[in-house]
Order: C-alpha cells, then structure tokens, then sequence
C-alpha cells in the first residue's frame, strides 16, 4: 500500500491530554507529558496519535470550547510545544491529528465576546445564532430544541437577546452560512498542516449547518433543521481542497442511521473516513456484531472508503466495565450511578474485542489506556466536571469516568501520572493497573496489544482489504481476510472447535486442553498454504 494511503489502514491512538501524563506536577497533562512518552507509544505499535482539542479554552466541555484555535492551552503547554512533539513524533514514525470542532466556539472566544460587547444588530452577531425571543416581552426561546447536553438550547442575554448552543451554554454555535466563519476555519486548517500535522478529527461533523429559519423542531421532518443539512456537503468540499494540497487526512464523528446520508460524507471528494458508531455501541451478541460488520462494510464499499473501528473513546464507558454489565451496548441516555459490572468477565469480552476489531478491514482506533485493561471510574459526585453530569440534573455520571488519568508506575505516587494530585481521582486499586507492571507480562492486555499490533503489521492481509465470512456456529464470528489469515471470536456459552491444520497466531485467552476455543475469546489463524 502507498504511504500516501497509510490512513486506510492505521492504528491511531486517541491521546486525552489532560489525563495522559504530566510533566511538571501540576496534577494536569501536558504535552511534555506525551513527549516523555512517545517511546511507549512507538512500542505499542501506533502509527499515528490523536489529540483531543489542547487549545486555548477555559475548560467549560474538556477543551471542546475552543477560545482559540492557534494557541495551546496553557496547562498543557505551548505552541512551540506542540510543534515540537509533532516533529519528534515523526522521528518515531508516528504521525499526528489534531481535533476541530467546527459547530461552536467558547463563550470566551473574541468573535463571541465582541457580539456580547457589540449588542443588538452589531455585526459580530452574525456569526452566530442570535434571535429575540418570543411571547409577549421575548421571555420565550426563539424556538424548541433542545440541547445535546439536556435542557434547553438557547440562553437569553441581559439585553434581551437569545444565543443558540446545541451543547454547554459556554459553547455558543457559529452561523455557518457567514463567510467569514468558512474562511476562519481554511486558515485554522492550513495553520496546523503547515505544523505537520497529518489529519484532522472533525468534531459533531454533521451538526454545522442550520435551517436559517431555525423553526420549532418536529420529529421526523425532513430536512432536518440542523442535523446532516445538504449545505454541509460543500463545506467539507472546500476543506477537502485544502487537505489534498497538505496530503492530509479527515475524519469525522457523523451519528446517523441512515447508512445511505452516511456514506455521503464520504464521498472522494469530501471527507476520507468517519467513526463507526454501529460497532462502537453495539452490544456483544453475535448476531447485533455480525449486523453491525457486515452493514459498515455495506455502507463504505460504494463510495471506496475504509471503515474505522473503535471500542471506546472520551464519551464512552470503558470497554472492559460496558462488556461485563448486563446490557453490554452503550446508550447516553442509559447512563447511572451505580451500574454493576463484572470485571473478569468484562476483560476476557475486551481482549477478544481487541483482537476483532484489529483483524477487521480498514483503520482501528484505540483510546488511552484500553490498551492498559482500564476499568470505568465512578467519579464521586463533588470531583465530577462533565457538564452533561449537571445538565442531567445530577441523573447522568457524566464522561469523566473514562477520563481518570493513567497509571504508569504502581509504586509512585498517583501511580505515576503525576506528582501532584490528579485533576480528577484515581480510585482505589488503579496503580494494580500501571503500565510497569504490566510491561514483559504474558498474560497483560498490554502485552497482547502490542504483540496484535506487531502480527498486524507484520501479517500481510490484515489492515484494508477484503473479508470473507466463514461458515460457523449461530454464536461465532468467523472471517477470512486475505493470504489465508483467519478470525474466530466465540460469544457462547461453551467452546467452539477451531479448524484443523491452521496454525495459531494469536489468542486473547488460553484455548482449551483439546485446542478448543473457550467462551469469550478470540484467534487469529493461519491456514496452511495451497500445495
């Protein structure tokens, strides 16, 4: 495959800053943190790194309240900083991508702060959403939708005026039918290539564009009036343009269900690859897994784009606390305090999880600390910051569970992310986690992440491509890829034989004393050559 094609196949590690590792013992992560790292992450075998947004913010949504897009926020570091760890992540071979996130900005930033200053009818205004209210004295939203944090989405100003914001209060949305906001964020794209950077992370991709109207919201009208609007399209075009001058990358967080609009975004002129959120939330049941595979691959194929797999990521509960649960698919809205969740059941599930996704064609992505086994954190309520906690009226736990900083060295203090205390707590029992310990382990999940990382580099056939689905049992996921290797996960409740004559590679657990593959686990086969 072309180095130019290096993203249809990658392994990309998604680095949370704030919870990686700190460097100067303010309890917060910093980019010398990731610098001082970047050895252990060559190890694992990553071929690129993904940071969630590090800008200048005043942390109202973990940074996704952006104040300025070409300053990094001080608690991590500096932009010469940032320079230096994309430069010395190359020298690892190691690429880096960045986060946008084009539906808002922070209350904070300059062009939200003049429309404040300006008042009514100023031109700043125009940026954004602003709209007088209705009823009598404008005590009423100008509409009713709603906010994807809960509660409503408009906020009234001491002059009378509302603001739009689809997520926080302090994350105002832009009005993309401005030029000034299409022209803004080119040259927020063209700063960070010029930087080296190697891709961009399009945050709540298909959330930019709204109806000018902006009319009450009713269920299933079509268009919709801010939720994949056909304006989009073009938007991502340009941006398009401007990636191919870099050969840089895109991709975008797009939650549809129509796999049809989905695909869309796709097309060779528009974005390179999206996040599958159908295998990210689908619960581990043979059937729901098998669907949600063959439907990605389905949706990809007419437009030529390689699927991306993910098990977790910053919003979502840990992989191996979601696997051990009863209902082992993910849902906000199911979201509470208290859950019960088995945690060797969990592991066994996440470590045959991570052998299937990285067998799977097309490119993996792998949130900090999976590779590590991490298990979800329940954040004491008055230690918890994701605003979705207090927009739920205290119902929601929030995301900060998945967010708990790592833990390196079991015998440090704080297990070694920091010298000063966390900015969120790490529970009892999390240094039983850290990296040393787990480091030279057989039987670690680090140890089997990189040894996967390593076949799946090293194995001709796996990464894009092609997969053949296997005759097998009702409970078994069983698939070729090219060159003969082969995947096995078996989700019943008792083993499964594996086919004779094929030689192991790679198992996420021990198989049985007869070869058989246990409940819970997967394999990775090779078959003999042809005579």
């Amino acid at each position: 495959m072309p180095d130019s094609d290096w993203w249809r196949s990658a392994v990309i590690y998604q680095v949370y800053v704030r919870s990686f590792a700190d460097a100067d013992g303010d309890g917060t992560g910093d980019l010398a943190g990731v610098r001082a790292k970047l050895p252990y992450l060559a190890q694992l075998g990553v071929d690129a790194l993904w940071f969630n947004p590090w800008y200048a913010s005043p942390m109202a949504d973990g940074g996704y309240d952006v104040a300025d897009y070409r300053a990094i926020h001080p608690s991590f570091g500096t932009l010469a900083e940032a320079e230096k760890l994309i430069e010395e992540a190359a020298g690892h071979g190691i690429r880096t991508i960045v986060d946008i996130v084009p539906n808002h900005v922070s209350e904070a930033h300059p062009w939200f702060r003049a429309a404040l200053a300006e008042g009514p009818g100023g031109p700043s205004r125009d940026l954004f959403h602003f709209r007088p209210g209705r009823g009598e004295h404008g005590e009423l939203a100008p509409n009713d939708w709603r906010s994807e944090f809960g509660g409503p989405a408009w906020t009234r100003l001491p002059d009378g005026e509302w603001y739009l914001h689809l997520f926080a209060p302090e994350q105002p949305d832009l009005n993309w039918a401005h030029p000034a906001v299409r022209t803004e964020h080119e040259e927020i794209l063209r700063f960070w290539f010029e930087r080296g950077v190697a891709g961009v992370r399009i945050d709540s991709a298909a959330l930019p564009a709204k109806d000018p109207a902006l009319p009450d919201f009713t269920p299933g009208q079509d268009p919709h009036p801010y939720l994949d609007r056909d304006e989009l399209h073009d938007i991502y075009r340009s941006w398009r343009a401007v990636a191919d001058r870099y050969g840089a990358v895109f991709v975008g967080e797009v939650w549809l269900p129509d796999s049809e609009r989905f695909a869309r975004y796709l097309r060779p002129d528009e974005l390179h690859t999206a996040f599958n959120f159908a295998f990210l939330s689908c619960p581990w049941e043979p059937e729901r897994l098998r669907a949600a595979i063959r439907d990605t691959l389905a949706e990809h194929a007419p437009v030529g784009a390689p699927a991306t797999w993910v098990l977790c990521n910053h919003d979502i509960t840990r992989t191996v606390t979601r696997y051990g649960r009863a209902e082992t698919g993910f849902d906000f809205a199911a979201k509470r305090f208290g859950t019960p969740t088995d945690p060797a059941l969990g592991t066994r599930r996440a470590r045959a999880a991570a052998l299937l996704s990285l067998a799977l064609p097309g490119a993996t992505y792998l949130y900090q600390g999976e590779e590590l086994g991490l298990p979800e954190a329940e954040i004491p309520r008055e230690h918890i910051e994701d605003p979705m906690h207090a927009r739920s009226g205290g119902v929601d736990p929030g995301r900060d569970g998945c967010r708990v900083p790592l833990p390196w060295t079991a015998d440090a203090p704080h297990a070694g992310f920091s010298t000063g205390e966390p900015w969120l707590p790490q529970p009892p029992g999390w240094a039983a986690h850290a990296a040393d310990l787990q480091d030279g382990d057989p039987a670690s999940m680090l140890t089997l992440y990189r040894t996967a990382l390593a076949l799946r580099r090293a194995t001709p056939g796996l990464g894009d491509g092609p997969l053949e689905w296997l005759e097998s049992p009702e409970e078994v996921l069983a698939f070729r890829r090219p060159g003969g290797v082969l995947c096995l996960v078996n989700l019943g409740a008792g083993p499964v034989p594996v086919p004779e004559g094929t030689e192991l590679l790679l198992a996420s657990g021990a198989l049985g004393a007869d070869g058989a593959l246990p409940s819970d686990t997967a394999v990775w086969l090779r078959e003999p050559a042809a005579a």
